[in-house]
Order: C-alpha cells, then sequence, then structure tokens
C-alpha cells in the first residue's frame, strides 16, 4: 500500500458540522476498503482566490492514509456527485517518515 494525502474542499452551504460527518465518512469507507487512516485534519473555513461554483470560500479538510493502487481512483468516484464537495486533490504522499507539517494530527487524537 502507498501512502496518499487527499485534499477535500467542501461547500459552506451544504456543510453543517464543518465536515466532521463527511470526515468519519470519509475514514470509514478507507479502512472499508482494507487502507489504513494516519491523520484527518480540519482545516477550517478559508476565503478563495476566484469564485468555485458560485462560492467564495470552503472547508477545507486534509487527510492522510495508506491505500492500495487501485482503490484511489474509487474516492474520486465515490464523491464526484456529491453536492457537500466541491473540489478533491489526491496525491502520494513521498514526504519522509520524520517530516512534520503544521496541519497534520494523529488520527488517534481525534478518537478519545
Amino acid at each position: 500500500m502507498k501512502k496518499y494525502e487527499s485534499l477535500f474542499i467542501l461547500d459552506v452551504r451544504k456543510v453543517e458540522d464543518e465536515g466532521n460527518a463527511l470526515s468519519k465518512e470519509f475514514c470509514s469507507l478507507i479502512e472499508g476498503w482494507g487502507g489504513k487512516m494516519t491523520a484527518a485534519d480540519a482545516m477550517g473555513r478559508l476565503q478563495f482566490s476566484y469564485e468555485i461554483k458560485k462560492r467564495k470560500a470552503g472547508i477545507y479538510w486534509d487527510f492522510h492514509f495508506e491505500l492500495a493502487e487501485d482503490k484511489v481512483n474509487l474516492i474520486k468516484e465515490q464523491y464526484a456527485l456529491d453536492e457537500r464537495v466541491l473540489r478533491i486533490l489526491t496525491i502520494i504522499d513521498e514526504r519522509p517518515e520524520n517530516a512534520v507539517t503544521c496541519f497534520q494530527t494523529p488520527i488517534a487524537d481525534d478518537a478519545e
């Protein structure tokens, strides 16, 4: 399994709980496909530099996980028609093991 990072931009008008429900849904989806979540970070509400689907701001979520390569395309297929999601970006996470980002919080801390 490879390490991946997905950034979700959620529609402010369609999400009531700042994206917590979608985050839990995404984590259970990854684990259901045999993957492992390593971090799920709420980055908050941010203004766009240009409008996306007539919206001026969105709620950002950053997910770090391990998943089989053949399952990664299913993420986009799963959320392509979801009204809550404005954009999704999924990339291979090639950072060194000891690299720390300012947004990264271990998933175990959220479960407590």
